[in-house]
């Protein structure tokens, strides 16, 4: 659950990105994962047959291990795009700002540090493989 307040605009970056409502300093607590709001899904316990469901997890979700089972922000902390070079780190179940952040400026986080499905994605595109193959495991 998003600790600061933030608002969604259209991102440089990508379609709708989270931006600071106000500057968030270095080392101040963005997000923090709360299973009240944050819900898990495993992809074993769901109809193979419902693509779009899939295809949201795999698109605002994230995959934390290496189990099928993807994490959905239940707040607009699933908008935070990733950048290889982002503001904010994520460790564990938390989501730190490693820059001062202005307000207005999108806050970012590196995707493949916390989400094995995108880092394997990330992984097989620079290699020039297609995505679906490693999709595979997911």
């Amino acid at each position: 659950m998003l600790r600061v307040p933030t608002y969604l605009a259209p991102s440089a970056i990508e379609g709708i990105g989270l931006f600071a409502a106000e500057a968030i300093p270095r080392g101040t607590l963005i997000w923090k994962q709360d299973d009240r709001f944050d819900l898990s899904y495993d992809l074993r316990d769901l109809d193979p047959e419902d693509h779009l469901l899939r295809d949201m997890l795999r698109c605002y979700g994230y995959q934390p291990g290496d189990e099928p089972v993807f994490v959905l922000c239940g707040d607009n902390a699933r908008f935070m795009n990733h950048s290889s070079q982002a503001n904010a780190d994520d460790i564990g179940d938390l989501t730190i700002a490693c820059a001062d952040i202005a307000k207005g400026e999108e806050i970012t986080c590196d995707y493949a540090k916390f989400d094995r499905g995108f880092a394997r994605r990330d992984f097989a595109r620079q290699l020039g493989m297609p995505a679906s193959v490693s999709d595979r495991a997911a």
